[in-house]
């Protein structure tokens, strides 16, 4: 993926079909109602306490975007997780319990309450836990890839 690409996944445009699509699935505000256009990209990206990350629709899905809370749990720079494969993120004795959390969501359209074990860059284990995800659909249907936050994280201390 470009730069550029990742650049305007953190526009305004992007940041309405995040917060737009999880509000339509998922029923509930991502951030306050009253945030729009760049406001709400900017929080989202740099301020925001929850892990964000979202990948594409290719068959091997690519992540496109991770706020800074994402960059700094994983260890990976922006430009380092653009293009990335979703899947790596998991440990790999926990893709099984990823890809089912995955095909939930394909499914439903929004998934709630997962708990993972994820891999950072340097191979260490941490927790993602509080997890939500969902699909990023625009107001005419047409999905974009997949989103999650999570609110909570902590060091793995027992990797079984």
């Amino acid at each position: 993926m470009s730069d550029r690409a990742a650049v305007s996944a953190r526009g305004a445009d992007f940041a309405t079909l995040l917060l737009d699509s999880h509000v339509r699935l998922v029923g509930t505000p991502l951030c306050p109602q009253r945030w729009r256009e760049g406001e709400a990209a900017d929080w989202l990206y740099g301020r925001a306490p929850f892990g964000l990350l979202a990948h594409d629709t290719s068959a091997d899905p690519r992540f496109i975007y991770a706020n800074r809370t994402a960059q700094r749990c994983f260890g990976y720079s922006e430009a380092e997780f653009a293009g990335l494969p979703s899947r790596l993120s998991a440990a790999p004795d926990a893709q099984e319990d990823r890809d089912a959390f995955v095909a939930a969501v394909d499914q439903q359209g929004f998934a709630d309450g997962y708990r993972g074990r994820r891999v950072r860059k340097d191979g260490s284990l941490f927790w993602i836990e509080n997890v939500c995800m969902w699909d990023l659909v625009d107001a005419d249907g047409h999905k974009h890839g997949q989103a999650a936050v999570f609110r909570s994280w902590s060091d793995v201390t027992d990797p079984s």
